[in-house]
């Protein structure tokens, strides 16, 4: 099932075509990354988060032409489940297994996994700064990649819905907002987001695409 934004079209031939300079394009880090984080996870410098010895994951943001060849990428709204991430909006990806042999094939395995889209026919493009989810201790390695057609997804009961965004969406400063939320692990807090349509993004998945903004921009 896809959710569908409508904004102004953002070419993928030419997205394609400026591949190699997102590859050589300094990444901002956490200095992109912070101005999307929630206060908590201000509170974490690098000696904390590795004392924590936090567990490792990777996610997939997935590039894509949709067939009036606008450049997307795919979000997906998690299933309900007792769990901190319940019904959030996040990245295909999951926890590292002993049998992947990188962070790189955890992220393609996942994503193959969650949504159907075979690790075979994915192009990956980097690797970004890592993101630490102090609720899970999750120690999150995010990867851009994509594919040269519209995906068919196949998603599996991790995953609610797939939601397809246009990439002029994220680079259109209307997207940019805040919100209070409530959570089981923080009380009614404003935090930064990004609004695509009815669907908030914020988080450790707002903060990555806080730094695949500056990178794309």
């Amino acid at each position: 099932m896809f959710v569908k934004s409508n904004y102004s079209k953002m070419n993928f031939k030419d997205f394609i075509q400026k591949i190699n300079f997102f590859k050589k394009q300094q990444l901002g880090g956490l200095d992109a990354q912070f101005k999307m984080a929630p206060k908590l996870r201000l509170k974490y410098d690098a000696d904390k988060i590795m004392a924590n010895n936090p567990r490792e994951a990777a996610v997939l943001v997935l590039f894509y032409p949709n067939k009036n060849d606008e450049t997307c990428f795919l979000l997906t709204k998690r299933a309900s489940y007792k769990g901190t991430h319940s019904a959030q909006i996040s990245f295909p990806g999951g926890k590292s297994e002993n049998s992947d042999l990188d962070l790189k094939q955890t992220a393609l395995r996942e994503t193959e996994e969650e949504v159907g889209v075979e690790a075979s026919l994915i192009k990956i493009i980097r690797e970004l700064t890592d993101v630490y989810i102090p609720p899970s201790n999750f120690l999150v390695t995010p990867f851009i990649g994509f594919i040269d057609q519209t995906p068919v997804l196949k998603l599996n009961n991790e995953v609610d819905i797939a939601i397809e965004t246009k990439l002029s969406e994220l680079l259109n400063d209307t997207s940019l907002a805040m919100v209070s939320m409530k959570t089981s692990y923080m009380d009614k807090t404003d935090v930064p987001c990004f609004k695509f349509k009815e669907h908030i993004v914020w988080g450790a998945t707002a903060m990555m695409l806080s730094e695949i903004r500056e990178l794309l921009k």
